[in-house]
């Protein structure tokens, strides 16, 4: 693997730090040290490339860079200590049957996986496999990521099936005129898909009428949707992983350009410290997710 080089392109697509960002640092440190190529472009061996997902996964912890970047590689694995089965602790359900799950997935046994979950499915009813063993399981497996736990392409493993599995589910879900229309989708660079899912399913168990468009939709096209599909909600998702610190403008911006009927609801671990916005609803659970259903019924019937 040492002896694979990336360019720098493929360094920022593959660690999420910007071109800028790499060149500042290997003039500010001497880190990263890439090679160069015939054309003199840049060439960084894969261990360079290792360290910097571990530099900007702590960056995204709140680690500051200059101390990063002077730490030793096990010092940086000392910064995202393992935490064992801590992060299931307080799931609703058995935290021990979770953790066999994410088991499956460390094993990279799809069909274990999921044939387990659908096994679950069948005995707990969708609005409990969603609360009590996809939301869970969902924040366990973001927490093992960011502590290094989990490989990337694992990850990707347990959102692919994990994602199959509530489509299926969902489509299995009364269908027919409902309300209200909720237009379910994500803002650019928010690429996290399964709390769109997880709502699209339990908004549908209320009775609403869900149009999902996936995600990383720009906001004037979000807009030109919900005028399009007459929406009278559009639900956004922001997953932990997502700058905080844009959400508050970009929600201020939607506000303003969606039209005045159209209600604004956000949800997610991304606005779990998110404060109160004038017309925005902020969803921090789902149970609220499912409460906000029969809140916007009860105002229109006023």
């Amino acid at each position: 693997m040492n002896t694979i080089n990336f360019s720098i392109a493929a360094v920022e697509r593959d660690t999420g730090l910007s071109k800028d960002v790499l060149r500042m640092w290997e003039r500010r440190y001497g880190f990263p040290n890439p090679g160069r190529d015939a054309n003199g472009e840049r060439l960084y061996p894969a261990a360079q490339v290792e360290r910097l997902s571990t530099i900007k996964r702590l960056m995204d912890q709140g680690h500051r860079p200059g101390k990063l970047m002077l730490a030793s590689t096990e010092e940086l694995a000392l910064l995202a200590p393992k935490a064992g089965k801590s992060s299931l602790k307080k799931a609703g359900g058995c935290a021990d049957e979770l953790e066999d799950l994410l088991a499956l997935i460390k094993q990279h046994d799809a069909s274990g996986y999921q044939q387990a979950m659908q096994q679950r499915l069948a005995r707990q009813g969708f609005q409990l496999f969603v609360q009590d063993t996809i939301a869970p399981l969902t924040t366990a497996v973001g927490q093992a990521w960011e502590e290094g736990r989990f490989e990337v392409f694992e990850e990707h493993l347990f959102t692919e099936l994990t994602k199959r599995l509530l489509r299926q589910a969902i489509s299995t879900l009364p269908g027919g005129k409902r309300s209200p229309r909720i237009l379910l989708t994500s803002v650019a660079d928010e690429q996290h898909v399964l709390g769109l899912l997880m709502a699209e399913g339990l908004f549908s168990l209320e009775g609403a009428e869900c149009i999902p468009l996936g995600t990383q939709m720009p906001l004037l096209e979000i807009c030109r949707a919900a005028i399009a599909h007459r929406a009278d909600v559009v639900a956004l998702s922001f997953s932990i992983a997502f700058p905080q610190r844009q959400i508050p403008g970009l929600l201020q911006q939607l506000r303003q350009i969606l039209p005045e009927t159209t209600a604004l609801w956000v949800g997610g671990g991304g606005v779990s410290k998110l404060g109160k916005m004038e017309g925005v609803r902020v969803l921090i659970t789902l149970d609220a997710a499912m409460s906000s259903v029969t809140d916007w019924r009860a105002d229109k019937s006023l």
